[in-house]
């Protein structure tokens, strides 16, 4: 049994459903059932066969509505690996952190590139570390203080999985005098990224070799099976080109707001709504999520 789980950004009305359950039922997919996770915003749809039709002629149902598709046996995950930078909290922090010594554009610029996966992302972090090169260290944390937002839906995401038993580590290729804090205000268990080298109060242009790139996420993420949790059971987000290993090897893997590539490499996307729709993936409605 699979199951398609509708998030509406604004309202999902019961044309919407019926709507979908016909697209289904006309695609040949055999839809059994729907229920609404919280009325008037997420519904389930509980359908046979044929998972990735379904996930085509449901695409562009209803008015901005997030269509997930998935099995429906083990939808709740037990393991959230997750990126940081546009997926955790709403900015690059390496772009921002570049406006304090002038040279935003500059830096921004290759790191769209390397996120669309045009660039290589090794190569890519070594030529913006080494422009940030005489920065005084004091502004990575007024960075931190002044540029920094949690993304919606963050907070409720981590902490009713960990409080339902999944562990919980945010793995990016940014740096850990960001991603230390972040964790902690949105309550990861635990956080892996690149470590900026200071010297004499200044940044030295450099990261502490070896860099967490795209294999090292995707070796986390391995890591967490190899210690026990089935591959089937785990959730994967992100929205760069370097999450793409991460996105395909979990068992949910979800391109969150992301760039062509990780849109295309993808099984599940979230385009409309914030990080509150991988709840309702999961069939965790809204009364069930934890807040504070």
């Amino acid at each position: 049994m699979f199951v398609a789980t509708l998030v509406a950004s604004a309202a999902l009305s019961e044309g919407d459903i019926a709507e979908s359950v016909a697209r289904l039922a006309t695609a040949g997919c055999a839809p059994v059932d729907s229920k609404w996770l919280d009325e008037g915003k997420a519904a389930d749809i509980f359908f046979g066969s044929d998972p990735v039709t379904a996930r085509a002629v449901l695409a562009d149902v209803g008015d901005k509505v997030d269509v997930i598709v998935q099995l429906a046996m083990g939808r709740e995950k037990k393991l959230l690996i997750a990126d940081m930078d546009s997926t955790m909290i709403t900015v690059e922090c390496i772009d921002e952190l570049a406006d304090y010594a002038g040279i935003k554009p500059q830096i921004a610029e290759i790191t769209e590139r390397a996120m669309r996966g045009e660039l290589d992302f090794a190569g890519a972090l070594h030529e913006r570390v080494a422009l940030l090169k005489g920065l005084a260290d004091e502004a990575i944390d007024r960075c931190r203080t002044e540029r920094v937002k949690i993304m919606p839906g963050a907070r409720a995401l981590v902490r009713t999985m960990k409080a339902r038993g999944a562990a919980t580590l945010l793995v990016s290729g940014g740096f850990t005098r960001f991603t230390g804090p972040v964790a902690e205000e949105i309550g990861f268990d635990s956080a892996v990224a690149n470590v900026l080298e200071i010297a004499d109060g200044v940044l030295a242009g450099t990261v502490t070799l070896p860099i967490v790139d795209a294999s090292r996420k995707r070796a986390e993420l391995e890591a967490a099976i190899e210690g026990g949790i089935d591959r089937a059971l785990t959730l994967a987000v992100g929205d760069g080109a370097n999450d793409i290993p991460m996105i395909q090897g979990a068992g949910l893997g979800v391109a969150y707001h992301a760039k062509p590539k990780t849109r295309e490499a993808a099984g599940a996307e979230v385009v409309h709504g914030d990080l509150s729709v991988l709840l309702y993936a999961q069939g965790i409605g809204s009364a069930e999520w934890v807040i504070d």
